[in-house]
């Protein structure tokens, strides 16, 4: 008996070390804290309007000034499955709905490879709205204003 149990044991541990390591491997363990940032990056002294949300909790609208930014922190979930979105609205109406967090399992680890030190930056920009890569140091255009 107590070999049964020593072994189911071992078995309990190795698998979750096999969890662990292949959530890192992923490129985020459950529970982390990630920081979303939205900047104003309009010209013209133009105000952006964010909205921002998840399935359990609403930032509501926030006005942010020309070359402010408006960010909020949150921890991962441990069934890995937090997601945010947000709706930017330039002072025309011009608008872009998207999610600006999600548990990244793709394979090229898209979010995660432009989200440096676990900050997800985007940019409201006159054309559209930009992630910073991080990695890169660029900003790029991912949605055009509708």
């Amino acid at each position: 008996m107590g070999d049964l149990r020593m072994s189911l044991r071992n078995m309990i541990v190795a698998t979750l070390a096999l969890v662990a390591f292949s959530t890192v491997a992923m490129g985020s363990w459950p529970l982390e804290t990630w920081t979303v940032q939205v900047v104003n990056g309009l010209g013209g002294g133009q105000t952006l309007l964010a909205h921002c949300k998840s399935k359990n909790d609403d930032m509501g609208d926030q006005n942010i000034a020309t070359g402010a930014l408006y960010s909020f922190t949150f921890k991962d979930n441990v069934w890995q499955t937090t997601e945010f979105w947000c709706t930017l609205t330039k002072p025309n109406n011009a608008h872009a709905s998207f999610d600006v967090y999600w548990y990244d399992t793709s394979k090229d680890q898209w979010l995660y490879t432009r989200c440096g030190d676990h900050t997800c930056v985007w940019i409201g920009k006159d054309d559209g709205v930009y992630i910073k890569n991080a990695s890169t140091n660029q900003d790029e255009l991912v949605h055009p204003w509708e």
